[in-house]
Parts: C-alpha cells; structure tokens; sequence
C-alpha cells in the first residue's frame, strides 16, 4: 500500500495490509488482501470510502465472509468489513440490525422474544448486510419478507433509508444495491407463540446438521436453484457427487456444497464450479447460476483439462 499505509494508521482505523484472505473467509481459502479495513462506526466507513476514491483504488464491501471465493492470487484494492457495526435492537415486533450482525445471531434474538418470521432461515452463515444484499432465504423464508426498510450510504459517504418497496428484489438477488453501502436494517416480525417458534428453530437447525456439509469449510449453496428444479440433483444427476479436484469437493452428503477437506485452493473450487456447470449444460440444457461472488482473477481451466 506504500505511502497509503502511513496515511491510513494516522486515522486510527483497524486495518491490515496483506491479510491472507484464508484466515478470514468461510472457505479458509484465498491469497493475500491488500488491504482489509474494519471500521466501527458511519464515520470510518465514510472516511475509508473517501480513502478509496481519493487514491484510485478499488473497494469492495463485505460483512462475514461466507458467500465469496477469493482467488488464489490475491485481491487488490480495500476490503471494507462491516463485521464490527453488529449491533441488534428489539422493540415490540421491531428488530433493528447493523449490516455486520450475524444473520443468525439477529434470529436467535428475535425467538427468544417470541418474534415469528425469521426462523426458518435459522444457520444461514453471513451478515444481515450480505442476506438482504442476495435476498438469503431458505425452507420458504426469505430476508425480504420481514424486511421494513434498510438504510444505506452511497460511496460519496452520502446517507439515505430505502423502503422496501424502493427495492428491486427477486429469488437471491436485489437490484440497486450494488454501489451502495448497507448500513442497517429494520424488519417487522410478528408475535408468535414462542414454545412453537423456539421448536422451529431448533428443528431447521438440526435438519441443517443432517443434511448439510457443516463439518467441513464451504460457502453454503454454490448456485441458485434452477427454475423448476434443484441444483443438487442435477449436479448429482451428472454423476459429480463427490467428485474431487485437489481437496476442494463437491460434497457427498450435499452436491449443492463445495467443500475444502483439507488445503484445497481457489483454482480446486473454480474448477468445480466449472465442471458442474459445463457438464449440467450439456446433459441438461440448463445454465447454473453462481450464489457465491468470485473476487480475484480466475480462470486457470484449460491447464485443468476440461
């Protein structure tokens, strides 16, 4: 980061230059980060998007590191993390969540209040930043759902609220998010009987453990469900249901998973990805869509044999 480095420890902000991206992403895979920035507060997240612009670099915004693949070789520019601004309040059937919550953390309060519709989506991994970014959902629930409004700010450091009837949403994605900051959010929940709620929860995240390679590091679902049908079952379909490339997996308890057993790379999982993709086009005619944001350089596939 050279000059940049001394210009940012003057500001006080915790950051790290070089930060292997291994440590911190769900995946424990990924080269280096040039540079990845926490701030605790508006004020820092302003000044560090400030910081971006100012020096030509490239920012990318993320919360916990669940749903990207970060190249083997790195990336470059600012990782801004929200995962500090993680503060949850609860009044009546009001929940309000900072973007770096944790979106089960954020359930598991609002269940204990006896709070009903969120529960379903009991042991997504990630932020509520990044749920409401992709529209997480899952067993018929959806963040949108509960979702009242969401307060943003642009890279300009200038604030706003959306409603969400300001957003365009859909099955796993939003439209309009995409140069903005997610700063928090608030989302109407309804009283609920909470012996049935709290039952619910432990039930979706027991059928989660049963079902779902939560042994192993992974990213969660690698692809959006195909209309009309499952990924999972057309990847196994295809007869790639454990298949391996170095100790990256497509999981034989889940082939919607990609898994690392062991010290698997980013290029072992973009591989996969690739296979899946092309061989579920061939046979099928459908094209999977990625849920999980590569970030980085890719693209080695040839050297693979495809």
């Amino acid at each position: 980061m050279d000059d940049r480095d001394s210009e940012l420890k003057k500001t006080g902000i915790k950051y790290f230059c070089g930060f292997p991206a291994k440590e911190i992403t769900s995946y424990k895979i990924g080269g280096c980060i040039e540079c990845l920035a926490f701030p605790k507060n508006k004020r820092e997240t302003t000044h560090l998007l400030k910081f971006g612009e100012k020096k030509k670099i490239p920012v990318f915004i993320l919360g916990a590191f669940t749903n990207v693949l970060i190249s083997d070789l790195g990336l470059r520019g600012m990782v801004v993390s929200l995962r500090r601004m993680n503060k949850v309040r609860i009044n009546g059937t009001i929940v309000f969540a900072q973007a770096g919550a944790l979106l089960d953390n954020v359930i598991k309060k609002a269940v204990a209040k006896g709070l009903a519709g969120m529960e379903k989506m009991s042991g997504i991994p990630g932020s509520v930043g990044g749920a409401i970014f992709m529209n997480a959902g899952a067993f018929g629930q959806e963040t949108f759902d509960m979702l009242d409004k969401v307060n943003v700010m642009d890279f300009k450091g200038v604030e706003f609220s959306l409603a969400k009837r300001d957003i365009e949403y859909s099955y796993r994605k939003t439209k309009g998010l995409e140069k903005l900051v997610i700063l928090s959010a608030t989302f109407k929940l309804k009283k609920g009987a909470k012996k049935e709620i709290l039952t619910a929860r432990k039930e979706i995240l027991k059928k989660r453990a049963r079902t779902q390679p939560l042994e192993y590091p992974s990213a969660g679902s690698v692809f959006k469900r195909p209309k009309g049908g499952y990924a999972s079952k057309l990847i196994e379909d295809c007869g790639l249901k454990g298949v391996k490339c170095g100790d990256a997996q497509i999981s034989p308890k889940h082939s919607g998973f990609i898994v690392n057993t062991g010290k698997a790379c980013a290029e072992d999982v973009y591989y996969l990805i690739q296979k899946a993709q092309d061989l579920v086009k061939r046979k099928t005619g459908i094209c999977l869509e990625l849920e999980q944001i590569l970030l980085g350089n890719f693209g080695r596939r040839n050297e693979r044999g495809i």
